[in-house]
């Protein structure tokens, strides 16, 4: 299930705004012995990463480094099947001579211009413990308040969130997550959510696991909510792909989702595109405007079932 809430604009490709360090590779080659499986949410990664982001309408970018741990940047949409917005995104980074030493906090915040707010803050407690708080709201309306807190051992990774905890409503969301690196290529764990609010509770736990070879990964999540697998695969140094299914037991649907990406480092250019059971063919190219510190990004995602185009254009400056 991954994160209890979705998060809305994350930064780049991943799920979390802060960054990972799950390599590819599960053999620590250095002392023989396994390295750390990383976070639960991270198990799918380097197939979604393969997928195109849609894009819709024109938005421009322009991203300004003020330090080595100050960075802000300004986001214009515009969108004709929804509201033009702005958007303002500052980042207190760690410095890069600090980024691995603990006691020194990330702060990531965003607010848009109809006053919404996305605010993200990391602490390392430790070396192994780390605590994170997730703030959301709509408008002046709070709709996400997320806590969580992650200790990473040697070749595993545990994790708690709490979500939207109510006292008056005596309502809360905790998930705990699990994962073990069993052998070189094989990480087992688990995800356990429990809800409980006046009018009902209960639990769904998921089953999780990865195997890995050499250039390739296969992850399956299963549990009483429903399916999720994924299938990633570098073929060489040039184009990546990756296959993924999904069934939710509460929608009663199935997907079934291909993608691709094609590096081309001599033109500077980075091609994904996708394909899916629900008849969506879609692609967007990212084009590096050399000297300039600019990438342009084209994308178009036609819907054969709805008959519906969607086209889109960007610029990152900075």
């Amino acid at each position: 299930m991954g994160s209890v809430l979705a998060l809305s604009s994350r930064p780049g490709r991943q799920n979390s705004p802060f960054p990972q360090d799950r390599p590819l590779s599960r053999w620590d080659k250095r002392d023989g012995r396994l390295p750390n499986p990383g976070s639960f949410d991270g198990l799918h990664r380097s197939c979604k990463d393969v997928f195109p982001q849609q894009v819709e309408g024109v938005k421009m970018a322009v991203k300004k480094t003020l330090s080595s741990f100050f960075k802000v940047s300004h986001t214009f949409h515009i969108s004709a099947v929804a509201p033009s917005t702005y958007r303002f995104h500052v980042q207190h980074l760690q410095s890069d001579a600090d980024s691995k030493q603990t006691g020194s906090p990330m702060l990531i915040g965003e607010m848009d211009s109809s006053g919404s707010l996305n605010a993200h803050s990391l602490f390392h407690l430790s070396e192994s413990i780390r605590a994170k708080a997730v703030f959301q709201t709509v408008q002046s309306q709070f709709v996400t308040w997320q806590f969580e807190a992650e200790y990473r051992g040697s070749d595993f990774t545990a994790a708690v969130t709490i979500a939207n905890p109510d006292i008056f409503r005596e309502s809360v969301i905790t998930v705990a997550h699990f994962l073990q690196s069993v052998s070189p290529q094989l990480v087992l764990g688990g995800e356990l959510v429990y809800h409980r609010g006046r009018a009902e509770e209960g639990g769904i736990l998921t089953l999780a696991g990865q195997y890995s070879g050499p250039n390739w990964v296969a992850t399956l999540n299963a549990g009483k909510g429903g399916a999720h697998a994924s299938y990633y695969q570098r073929a060489n140094k040039q184009i990546q792909v990756g296959v993924e299914f999904e069934a939710s037991m509460r929608t009663q649907e199935t997907k079934f989702s291909f993608g691709y990406q094609m590096d081309l480092p001599e033109t500077n250019m980075v091609f994904r595109g996708m394909l899916d059971s629900r008849c969506i063919v879609g692609g967007v190219l990212e084009k590096r405007l050399c000297p300039l510190p600019a990438t342009l990004i084209m994308g178009a995602f036609v819907n054969h079932r709805a008959d519906k185009l969607q086209l889109g254009l960007g610029v990152n400056v900075g």
